[in-house]
């Protein structure tokens, strides 16, 4: 290959840099979401009673100048308390000592590789 060769096809690569990289960070931002579901559905996280709180999970791409970004999480208002755990009085004065139920932290190293998957697997997209 010559080098102007390699210049069109970086210069076609950095047209397409955007929507590629968004279209990726979605994926990622899916299967973050399913890992974190997955680990809401019963121990060591916690127990599925209705389905609403794992149902709850979104994950909100956005697409940034040559890249995206991604925000995982719920609004939910027992997610802190499922994932960290709550020892002490409430605002209504209720006594708990209720143990973490960890489900979003053993979910971000898959997180992790999938993002590296899929940002190789876009440079090999955007290269070929």
């Amino acid at each position: 290959m010559n080098l102007d060769d390699l210049a069109d096809r970086l210069d076609a690569a950095a047209d397409e840099l955007g929507d590629t990289i968004e279209r990726r960070v979605r994926r990622v931002g899916s299967a973050g979401v399913a890992r974190i579901r997955a680990n809401a559905s019963g121990r060591p996280g916690p127990n599925v009673i209705t389905g609403q709180y794992r149902a709850s999970w979104r994950a909100v791409t956005s697409g940034i100048p040559y890249g995206a970004e991604c925000t995982i999480g719920t609004n939910a208002p027992q997610g802190r308390r499922l994932e960290f755990g709550f020892v002490g009085p409430d605002s209504l004065g209720r006594v708990y000592n209720q143990p973490p139920f960890p489900h979003v932290q053993p979910a971000l190293g898959h997180i992790e590789d999938t993002l590296h998957e899929q940002m190789l697997a876009a440079v090999g997209e955007l290269l070929a």
